[in-house]
């Protein structure tokens, strides 16, 4: 069943209906009862987001399993731990810098020659030379982490442990007792305030203890943060990011420069005292202290260091209930616009990584479906907001130097995933960092389309990085000689518009992109020869082979189907538009 609210409101309506018919003057009793009803519906939206809980006893044992928060521009990971609590943080601009790597060498000429191959059955040959002429091959330059704040509290003799993901909120709460004292924390990333927010509170007769610190792991082997303190509780880290294991056309290609940061760390105690020393701060016989952490790059501003000052001083200012209020105000502005419910159980009493567990042996739980559909909403808010990049492969949140495929933008579908849910889940605002870095794309995708293939319009690949590239990257045809990226990434502009009817939108900023791409595919198709239509040559289906006239695995052919079907319906959308 969706929308639960839609039905109330329906019931209001209809009362409103029989009053009139009726005759009777009953106007108070009506607008009282009508907010009484509004009323009640608001209370049984937050009965339902109530439910919106991951929950487990046990702290993460790995990243994996630590808790994701996040505004869209920050994230960080909470792992819950009692002894040693790490809680790993992201910026999503942490990326080594643009060395000026451009379109491989392949041109017109060496298109002809490919097609030509592939209309004599030579696929395996034509994989070949599309990969050693149009193709810079492996690339590895990644997007990175902050790096890690971690407190030392060494509690122990832990009892009645629970973590918990309130997605209806958007607050991580950790909560235990430790030598039978209650220890809590509580932590969120502000999007009004720009910041990231714990707050640590003990029981305990000599409160909290322990050392707070702030890391980046090296750069093969190099260290990339200065860490110092100031004051008698700030705790600054600064570094930029590098990449000195980076790729480029499957060669080496160090990158020693790249987006300057700086994170801060405020702690505001009650009870006991905080001190620094070197590079670290010091809880001593502290009852409560409340963490203010912001960090900002040179990617957003020239002088990020001011505008981490100013957001400092902004959040210090405010008591944590109010920061908290107002971030889960912000929130909720798209969280609960939609609520979900199939009915069924919902064994919430049960831990969530239990609950996974029974329904991998076969039981049924319609309630943690629900919680997954929201869980994929809560994700795309908190990793993509207007003005912030879009989500990337890993969201927001990355541990590493180095992630698994670079956490970049892959265009052959996955970027795309992430944005399924954004209109349909009455989510539109949400679209606007795609749409942005998609604008971005169509503009340097008009020079690779003519340099490597002479075409107009604009080419899309099938992955790219925070600098916005256009040219293939992969050492197989395989996976990377895709050519449809560009035609499905400009369909969300369609569907936004069919969701919103927004005619300034599809006249100003869709039809441009759609047209450049839609320009290019016309240039691109060729006749067959065999039948006379057109088809797209070369063409793959990304991440798919066949068995090739010459018994061989190959990847490239002539018009495949995904590439057929993309391009007929970019054109049909310039029909129906024009």
């Amino acid at each position: 069943m969706f929308s639960f609210v839609t039905m109330q409101k329906e019931n209001v309506f209809s009362l409103s209906s029989l009053i009139r018919k009726s005759g009777i003057f009953l106007f108070p009793m009506y607008i009282i009862l009508f907010f009484f009803l509004t009323s009640c519906e608001k209370k049984q939206k937050e009965a339902f987001f109530e439910k919106d809980i991951l929950w487990y006893d046990h702290p993460a044992k790995k990243w994996e399993e630590a808790l994701p928060l996040g505004n869209g521009r920050l994230g960080i990971m909470v792992f819950g731990k009692t002894s040693n609590e790490r809680i790993q943080l992201n910026d999503d601009s942490m990326w080594p810098g643009d060395d000026g790597w451009d379109e491989p060498e392949g041109n017109e000429k060496d298109l002809e020659q490919i097609r030509e191959l592939l209309f004599q059955g030579k696929n395996a040959e034509a994989d070949k030379l599309l990969v050693e002429k149009f193709s810079c091959k492996k690339i590895v330059r990644s997007h990175q982490t902050i790096g890690d704040l971690y407190i030392d509290f060494q509690h122990d003799s832990i009892s009645d442990y629970r973590l918990e993901l309130d997605i209806g909120r958007a607050v991580v709460t950790v909560i235990y007792r430790s030598g039978g004292a209650l220890v809590t924390e509580e932590a969120f990333v502000s999007h009004p305030a720009r910041a990231v927010i714990i707050r640590f509170a003990s029981e305990a007769k000599n409160g909290l203890n322990g050392k707070i610190r702030l890391t980046r792991p090296e750069d093969d082997g190099f260290p990339t943060t200065t860490t110092t303190t100031e004051g008698s509780n700030l705790l600054v880290m600064r570094g930029e990011v590098t990449q000195r294991d980076a790729v480029f056309n499957s060669e080496s290609a160090p990158i020693l420069h790249g987006v300057k940061f700086e994170t801060l760390l405020r702690v505001k105690n009650q009870g006991g005292e905080v001190f620094t020393e070197e590079d670290y701060l010091v809880l001593k016989n502290v009852k409560e202290a409340i963490f203010y952490l912001v960090s900002n790059t040179s990617y957003y501003f020239d002088d990020y260091p001011a505008e981490n000052r100013k957001n400092m001083e902004a959040v210090e200012k405010k008591d944590f209930e109010i920061l908290k209020r107002e971030h889960i105000a912000d929130y909720r502005k798209y969280y609960s616009r939609v609520v979900f419910w199939l009915g069924g159980p919902n064994p919430d009493t049960l831990p969530t990584d239990e609950r996974i567990q029974r329904v991998k042996d076969g039981a049924l739980d319609t309630g943690l479906e629900t919680l997954l559909f929201q869980f994929g909403r809560y994700l795309l808010i908190s990793s993509s907001r207007p003005g912030t990049n879009p989500a990337n492969l890993q969201g927001l949140w990355n541990p590493y130097i180095k992630a698994p495929w670079n956490a970049d933008y892959h265009l052959n579908i996955n970027l795309q995933m992430n944005y399924w849910p954004a209109d349909v889940t009455n989510l539109g605002e949400l679209n606007e960092p795609l749409f942005d870095y998609i604008d971005k794309l169509i503009e340097n995708g008009k020079q690779t389309a003519q340099k490597n293939f002479g075409c107009r319009g604009a080419f899309i690949p099938h992955a790219s990085d925070l600098w916005v590239p256009t040219w293939l990257r992969a050492p197989t045809a395989y996976w990377g000689a895709s050519f449809g990226a560009g035609g499905w990434l400009v369909r969300h502009y369609w569907d936004h518009f069919l969701f919103t009817g927004d005619t300034v939108f599809l006249r100003e900023r869709a039809f441009p992109a759609i047209y450049e791409v839609a320009q290019f595919y016309s240039d691109w198709l060729i006749e067959d020869p065999r039948d006379g239509t057109l088809i797209s040559a070369p063409s793959t289906s990304p991440e798919n082979r066949f068995i090739g006239p010459e018994g061989k695995p190959v990847a490239a052919c002539l018009g495949s189907a995904m590439d057929q079907q993309v391009i007929a319906e970019v054109f049909v959308i310039v029909f129906f538009i024009c």
